[in-house]
């Protein structure tokens, strides 16, 4: 069973502000499928596009591209964006893609597809992908790290306190770890050309508040913020003013390196 998050106007708001988009993994994407699949890039699918930080990378790549959410508040913050002309979105379940069998070049999920009915999707993705069409799943591990001089890992010792105090309300819908979900669904992939990563950093530098939102918009944090908004709060006020300590710094505007854990499947339907 699918399962529905993200859907407050507030919560968009945060992801658009806050999550990472990997234009990285975008390159590493259409490289695989240039070797792979027959120009021209028609459709491009971006499935459980959120605000649409990742949707929009696609846009040089292919005569049109859509993403496609369940949430309505996510879907309006995706279309307040700068778009490309060729960018579009519809609301529709990751389950049910609006597209015809056959249609669709590229079907991607950016730190998305853990939500989904996993096996439904696959067998849609089949559906709509061509013959020579690219599946693209990727996310990200929930521990990110960071990087400031010498103080690097007792910053990170910090951080791991503020992804233990939010383990309690993580989703066990998702296990331990997210990147069992995405091996299994690897796993169930049929295509016989298909390849797996689960190593790929990617480095981004953002002031310390930056850091602390990317945080906050996790589910973990959104619920320990609907159980209790004072504990949600007090929490990561606690946590950015002992990483300013460390780093020596008054004020959370002060940039550090943010190192985000990727991982990723390609497939290529035959």
């Amino acid at each position: 069973m699918a399962v529905r998050l993200f859907e407050g106007k507030d919560h968009a708001d945060s992801y658009l502000q806050y999550r990472v988009a990997p234009h990285e993994v975008i390159s590493i994407i259409m490289d695989y499928m240039e070797k792979r699949t027959p120009k021209p890039f028609k459709l491009a699918v971006d499935v459980g596009c959120g605000s649409g930080q990742g949707t929009t990378f696609l846009a040089p790549y292919f005569t049109k591209v859509a993403g496609t959410d369940i949430s309505p508040a996510q879907l309006e913050a995706a279309s307040a964006n700068s778009n490309p002309l060729n960018v579009s979105y519809r609301q529709c379940p990751a389950e049910e893609l609006p597209f015809a069998s056959g249609e669709v070049d590229l079907v991607t999920a950016m730190t998305a597809a853990h939500w989904f009915d996993r096996q439904r999707f696959l067998q849609e993705a089949d559906r709509v992908l061509r013959p020579g069409g690219c599946l693209a799943l990727l996310s990200y591990s929930m521990t990110m790290t960071l990087e400031y001089g010498d103080a690097s890992d007792a910053l990170n010792d910090i951080c791991k306190e503020f992804y233990a105090a939010l383990l309690p309300f993580r989703s066990a819908y998702l296990g331990p770890s997210s990147v069992n979900l995405y091996l299994d669904m690897f796993n169930s992939c049929s295509y016989p050309d298909k390849e797996w990563n689960e190593s790929l950093q990617v480095r981004r530098t953002v002031p310390l508040s930056g850091y602390i939102g990317m945080v906050e918009t996790f589910s973990s944090y959104q619920k320990l913020k609907q159980k209790d908004p004072a504990e949600a709060e007090r929490l990561s006020n606690d946590i950015q003013n002992k990483l300013l300590s460390t780093m020596k710094a008054s004020s959370p505007d002060t940039e550090v390196t943010m190192v985000v854990h990727y991982f990723y499947l390609l497939a290529c339907k035959p």
